[in-house]
């Protein structure tokens, strides 16, 4: 369960408006002319399944505080579901390491958008960013069963937009390991479809950079943040999986941002990278190796600069810290 940077008790309530969207996007879609039998296809069969699952996980960790091993094993189960429809990271042309790098992205973003919901607006607003991607690319490569995933995503999006109104800084209400879950694993399934299919016919590269650029560039924010934390906290021989404070949410709030403003240069970053993907699909910009090289080298450098300020914030912080506990010595 993830350690949030307000101490007020908050209603987690978020999620369960989130999945009940979802549901009634899925009934919809039902009601619409000859889309009735998309409704068999198992690539959406998997995604309800695994979505459906990553709710109840993150129900029961809201609940009861789910023993990490047990939260494992049904994240775990999440990305068995996907991997059985036939919803999988196909980059490497070996099944078994497909799954594996299927299992780690899933897990992975499960994770990573639950450990990013610490402060207000931060997920629900990098989400959004997140399925604005996902609509665009729907829209440029217009896929079969394409009116099925724009419904779909189109209510999740508006779900997320109705929640913002409540979870905007000062928030109202959270939208707890129940939103955080169905989110993570419902952008990973989603993003396998769409985020992942962008190969060079020509290369005969064993595993191609170039496939990595889209979801590298549009799941930037959760990405660095968690390598981040991750780095870091393996560094200072602690456990990645414990909640705490040291996120780069929480560093830029120690830079002296607000926390409305932390949510506002989060949100420019995730948009900034938008437009580099339109281009690259819109073939403004020819999609050529040096390209793909500039596009991981900008992910270099945004994540160099949000480790100079997460820096500068710790400093900032540790003077603070220091500064109090010498007022209270001479108190």
């Amino acid at each position: 369960m993830q350690v949030r940077w307000s101490s007020n008790i908050k209603p987690a309530i978020g999620g369960i408006s989130f999945f009940i969207v979802f549901l009634i996007s899925i009934s919809v879609i039902g009601t619409l002319p000859r889309q009735t039998d998309y409704l068999l296809d198992k690539h959406l069969i998997g995604i309800i399944a695994s979505t459906s699952l990553g709710f109840i996980l993150g129900l029961a960790d809201d609940a009861y505080n789910t023993n990490p091993l047990a939260k494992f094993i049904l994240q775990l189960s999440c990305a068995f579901i996907l991997i059985i429809s036939d919803v999988y990271i196909k980059i490497s042309g070996s099944p078994a390491l497909d799954f594996i790098i299927t299992i780690i992205w899933v897990i992975g973003l499960m994770n990573s958008i639950n450990m990013l919901d610490n402060m207000d607006a931060i997920t629900t607003t990098i989400s959004m960013c997140i399925i604005i991607g996902l609509i665009a690319i729907i829209v440029l490569s217009t896929p079969a069963l394409s009116a099925f995933y724009m419904v779909m995503l189109v209510g999740v999006f508006g779900a997320l937009s109705g929640f913002l109104f409540f979870n905007w800084n000062p928030s109202r209400v959270i939208m707890g390991d129940t939103g955080s879950q169905f989110l993570g694993v419902f952008l990973a399934s989603t993003s396998i479809l769409f985020f992942w299919n962008f190969k060079d016919q020509d290369s005969s590269l064993f595993i191609q950079p170039r496939q990595f650029v889209v979801p590298m560039l549009l799941f930037i924010v959760p990405l660095i943040d968690t390598t981040t934390v991750t780095i870091r906290r393996l560094l200072r021989k602690q456990s990645p999986f414990v909640g705490g404070k040291d996120h780069i949410t929480h560093h830029l709030a120690y830079l002296g941002l607000s926390d409305k403003l932390v949510a506002v240069t989060l949100i420019c970053t995730s948009l900034i990278s938008l437009p580099l993907v339109l281009l690259l699909l819109l073939k403004v910009i020819e999609w050529t190796g040096l390209v793909t090289l500039l596009a991981f080298v900008y992910f270099g450098i945004v994540f160099f600069l949000f480790q100079v300020l997460y820096n500068i914030g710790a400093k900032k912080h540790a003077l603070k810290l220091q500064a109090k506990a010498r007022a209270a010595k001479t108190a």
